[in-house]
C-alpha cells in the first residue's frame, strides 16, 4: 500500500511537471505578436527585410497638448511625424501618423512599437499599430 503512494505521488508530480512545461510553451508563443507576423507577411511578399523600408506609426491622443509632446519626442528620434483630428473618436479625438525608415528586423519593429506604446499611454492615448508604405504589403496592424 505504501508503493501504491510512492507511485501516485511520482505520477502527480510528472502531470505537475507537463502542465508548467505546456504552459511555458504557450507564453513563448504569445511572443509571436502582430510585428512579427506582418514582418514575415511584408518578408514573404518579397520585401527585402536588409533594405530600410518606409514605416508607418499611427497613435491615437486625447489632446492636443499630447499631440504636441508626441510629435517632439518622435521629432528629435527621427520620425516624420504629422497629425489631424478625428470626428468618430470622442475619446481620442486627435491621430499621429509617424514615418520612419527602418529594416524589416522584427526586434527593431517590436523596440519600435513597445516605445510608441508607452509613450501614448503616458499621454492617455493608444498606439494603433503600424503599417509598410508599399502599396501592396500595406496592411494596418492593430494591438
Amino acid at each position: 500500500m505504501k508503493w501504491f503512494y510512492i507511485l501516485l505521488l511520482i505520477g502527480a508530480a510528472l502531470a505537475i511537471g507537463r502542465i508548467v512545461l505546456s504552459l511555458r510553451k504557450l507564453k513563448n508563443l504569445n511572443n509571436d505578436d502582430w510585428d512579427s507576423r506582418l514582418v514575415e507577411r511584408l518578408r514573404r511578399s518579397g520585401v527585402d527585410p536588409f533594405k530600410p523600408q518606409e514605416l508607418d506609426f499611427f497613435v491615437a491622443l486625447p489632446t492636443e497638448a499630447a499631440v504636441g509632446v508626441v510629435e517632439q519626442r518622435l521629432s528629435t528620434r527621427g520620425f516624420t511625424v504629422d497629425s489631424r483630428a478625428v470626428a468618430d473618436s470622442p475619446s481620442q479625438p486627435f491621430s499621429v501618423h509617424a514615418r520612419k525608415a527602418m529594416q524589416l528586423s522584427v526586434s527593431e519593429v517590436r523596440a519600435v512599437s513597445a516605445m510608441l506604446k508607452q509613450l501614448a499611454e503616458e499621454q492617455g492615448g493608444r498606439y494603433d499599430g503600424w503599417a509598410a508604405s508599399k502599396p501592396a504589403a500595406s496592411s494596418h496592424v492593430e494591438e
